[in-house]
């Protein structure tokens, strides 16, 4: 494309071929959803083109009465929907809540615990990203890879011999697939007077569905979570947390890490939040039920599925170590030839200098499931894979075989007014 001479109209059609081709294909990238269009007419509302710094009451600019009616909303229902006592909706992103964490519950040079990246951690928590930016020293949780989970004792073992000691401890990963030893970590970081944040991007609508663990309930400190994974909402984010953090909180995040907070999404996620509170928990079901049941049909048919000696996963992703396939970037890119869209990942045995073509895929199940397909359907999808992958069939037919199984799969469920799930939305 000749981006010099590029007009409205040839925009128009890129954004029309986008929406044929998801419309075509079989989504599974894990950290991706549809939203309704009741929450998509927000986004063309004139509330995108004001300002609204400060708080709720407490505004910098004039002509916010309104946006104070959204924003009070938003945190209200926020804290009904997750039984907390503070609630923090600006953040416009999860990175921007996560760096907004560190403010809240650090200072720079101080030592943190996360999990490390091929473990599963995002790379926000790590040294190379926002914490490391943040002036943190960051040290890994020793990780069981065949368990798949945090080793408590060499932790505990770790930490005690740590000096200084942690000032934070953080939980939530990228990759998840079970939930993690949020007491255990709680009741360490109390011990040494250390705090515990969790990371709840990807299972936000899985804990508010109540098919997940409850990293608050269980004792952390703090909670941050992208509005867009496995929750109803558009892409932004929340920070939970404990009362006594609230100012802190509010603080770090203005004037700390934003200035306007985007009200024309924040008003998507109120609508986001009441879908959330009539449907989340018949979804957040039916997420880990298809996750489940995928990660079970790709175990019959004879791929390496991650924690198959515990159910393969707990949450709506599900981990495949196609390392006999040529590794996670050739297989990735063969089933987007055939449009499954999904991403080659880190591995918790893997190098992290590997990530250019990694063990493993990662596939997530939660916008397949908003479509309305069931376990039956991840029956059909484990077999394209298999034979997309073993080279059974040719790419041309595969394609073919995904357009038509797609076709009944193209509207948004679990929301108060079922919309066509990839059109264009006119606003004319």
């Amino acid at each position: 494309m000749d981006i010099s001479k590029i007009s409205i109209n040839e925009i128009d059609n890129i954004i029309k071929k986008h929406h044929e081709f998801f419309k075509d294909s079989i989504p599974l990238i894990a950290s991706e959803n549809l939203t309704s269009v009741a929450v998509r007419r927000c986004y063309v509302s004139d509330f995108g083109h004001r300002y609204a710094e400060g708080k709720v009451g407490e505004r910098f600019y004039q002509g916010c009465k309104y946006v104070d009616d959204i924003e009070g909303a938003a945190i209200q229902l926020t804290k009904k929907l997750f039984g907390v006592e503070h609630a923090n909706v600006q953040p416009i992103s999860g990175v921007v809540a996560n760096i907004a964490a560190f403010f809240a519950l650090t200072k720079p040079g101080d030592n943190i615990v996360s999990i490390s990246v091929p473990a599963g951690g995002h790379i926000s928590h790590d040294r190379f990203s926002a914490a490391g930016i943040r002036g943190l020293k960051v040290s890994h949780y020793p990780y069981d890879a065949e368990k798949l989970e945090i080793d408590i004792d060499a932790t505990r073992k770790m930490v005690l011999g740590m000096e200084p000691k942690p000032r934070l401890f953080i939980l939530g990963s990228s990759l998840i697939l079970f939930p993690q030893p949020v007491r255990e970590i709680s009741e360490l970081a109390q011990e040494i007077g250390a705090s515990l944040m969790y990371d709840a991007s990807h299972v936000l609508g899985l804990i508010a569905g109540k098919k997940f663990q409850d990293p608050m309930k269980e004792g952390a400190d703090l909670l941050t979570g992208s509005t867009h994974k496995t929750f109803f909402g558009p892409q932004r984010a929340i920070i939970l947390s404990k009362p006594e953090l609230a100012k802190k909180v509010d603080y770090s995040v203005f004037p700390g890490v934003l200035s306007n907070h985007h009200i024309n999404t924040l008003t998507g996620y109120v609508i986001s939040v009441l879908e959330m509170m009539e449907f989340g928990q018949q979804y957040a079901s039916q997420i880990v039920k298809n996750a489940k049941r995928l990660g079970e049909k790709m175990h019959e048919l004879g791929f390496s599925v991650l924690g198959a000696d515990r159910g393969f996963t707990e949450s709506h992703q599900i981990a495949i170590d196609v390392t006999e396939f040529g590794g996670g970037d050739p297989v990735a890119n063969k089933l987007e030839r055939i449009n499954i869209i999904l991403n080659k990942n880190l591995l918790p045995y893997d190098d992290i200098n590997s990530s250019g073509n990694p063990s493993g895929i990662r596939i997530g199940v939660q916008e397949i499931t908003r479509v309305g397909m069931k376990e039956e359907d991840m029956d059909i999808l484990a077999d394209i894979i298999w034979k997309a992958v073993k080279d059974i069939k040719s790419e041309k037919d595969l394609k073919e075989e995904v357009i038509e199984f797609k076709k009944n799969y193209q509207t948004i469920k679990y929301t108060f007014e079922e919309s066509p799930a990839y059109a264009v939305l006119n606003v004319h």
